[in-house]
């Protein structure tokens, strides 16, 4: 999975499966006529008892994939490849074909267009007052390949969350952590517009790690789970060291799930039973309190830290600070520079000579030029990231 600036890059988490320690012989549930232990109920619907929880039916990350879906659609047909530039990639889809593979190698739109249909761009959200960007950027993909890398990725990890912890919990927990991961991309990035969920991804991953952390006492193969789900996330995070893939997105979507999971995926970690989840002719007998002390203190500590944090990183934003004059190392985070490419993020720049619908653009930073017939003043940016590319 990958927040993207302009060529996104994915991994796709696999499922695995956590057995849950059973703990039946704390429970005392008991029918009204009889009170030996043969006559116990081993299992009550809704509540914790022998390691058992209910299930949930998945229909808002079903419908999370959908409305992504149908927004690239939609930004494939304002992009409108062939009336917009000069050259496009299967030409035969119509207003649907992709910008060229030199423009974006993705299969996607051009910049220019996900600029317009409400990626992040800090110089936007700053001084034109769109702070709505931080949300929308993260239903928006780069490419065809972009949107299928991240779509599997959130089946694989959202459903299986969903059905355990329920549509609302998780449902504040995806967009959440993408709000996270599009803050502290703005204010370590901002020369370059970034769009993908991968930050909500990322924050899904956090929530299972710190979920298994807080329901420590509860799993019986906690090793395994622990190893598996670090491996995954050690994995999706070196992918973000890659040039163009926004690896502020996906840590600060990480940091946000990881705090949101402590908040949003307690579980009651002693045997259980509410009275009103009952059947009919039992007595549910409390056998101690629902959570553990450490729960609560995280609980409180997580919470504290997502409220100052996000409220900080607001302020420094609106603010106009670049948190690279305060940490010169950080930008290693995002891009390790190597002898097979470059983490220059520079903006490009061209010289511009128009009569009538005919512009002469000259690259500054190459001395490329091209001559282009145009019919609006709004392909002049596309144009010129085409040609310094």
């Amino acid at each position: 999975m990958a927040m993207m600036r302009t060529e996104p890059s994915s991994s796709t988490a696999p499922q695995f499966e956590i057995k849950v320690q059973s703990r039946s012989r704390d429970n005392a549930v008991y029918p009204t006529s009889s009170t030996t232990p043969s006559s116990r109920l081993a299992t009550v619907t809704g509540s914790f008892c022998g390691g058992e929880f209910k299930r949930w039916a998945p229909w808002l990350v079903p419908a999370f994939v959908v409305a992504n879906i149908v927004l690239f659609v939609a930004t494939m047909y304002v992009n409108n490849c062939p009336k917009n530039s000069t050259s496009c990639v299967a030409r035969f889809l119509g207003r649907f074909s992709f910008q060229t593979i030199k423009e974006n190698p993705l299969l996607g739109p051009s910049s220019f267009t996900l600029e317009k249909m409400g990626a992040l761009e800090v110089e936007k959200v700053v001084h034109g007052h769109q702070a709505w960007r931080l949300i929308t950027c993260i239903w928006l993909h780069a490419g065809v390949l972009h949107i299928l890398a991240n779509m599997l990725s959130l089946v694989f990890i959202g459903i299986r969350l969903e059905q355990e912890f329920g549509f609302v919990r998780i449902g504040l927990l995806y967009v959440i952590s993408g709000f996270g991961g599009s803050l502290l991309s703005a204010l370590f990035i901002q020369s370059q517009i970034s769009v993908g969920a991968s930050g909500a991804l990322f924050g899904l991953l956090g929530g299972m790690l710190s979920e298994l952390i807080t329901n420590w006492t509860i799993y019986a193969n906690k090793l395994a789970a622990l190893l598996t789900l670090l491996f995954i996330i050690l994995v999706n995070l070196a992918v973000g060291i890659l040039p163009h893939v926004d690896n502020f997105a996906h840590i600060g979507g990480f940091l946000s799930g990881f705090l949101l999971g402590f908040v949003f995926l307690i579980r009651p970690q002693f045997g259980w039973v509410s009275q009103r989840n009952v059947p009919p002719g039992y007595i549910a007998t409390p056998v101690k309190s629902k959570y553990k002390m450490y729960q609560y203190v995280l609980w409180v500590l997580s919470l504290t830290l997502l409220i100052a944090g996000s409220t900080a990183g607001l302020i420094m934003l609106f603010r106009g600070v670049n948190l690279n004059y305060y940490c010169s190392w950080c930008h290693y985070l995002s891009c390790v520079p190597t002898t097979k490419w470059s983490c220059d993020t520079g903006q490009v720049y061209c010289q511009s000579t128009q009569i009538g619908n005919q512009l002469n653009l000259t690259c500054l930073s190459s001395g490329k030029s091209n001559m282009y017939i145009i019919d609006n003043t709004s392909q002049v940016r596309q144009l010129c990231a085409q040609l310094c590319s």
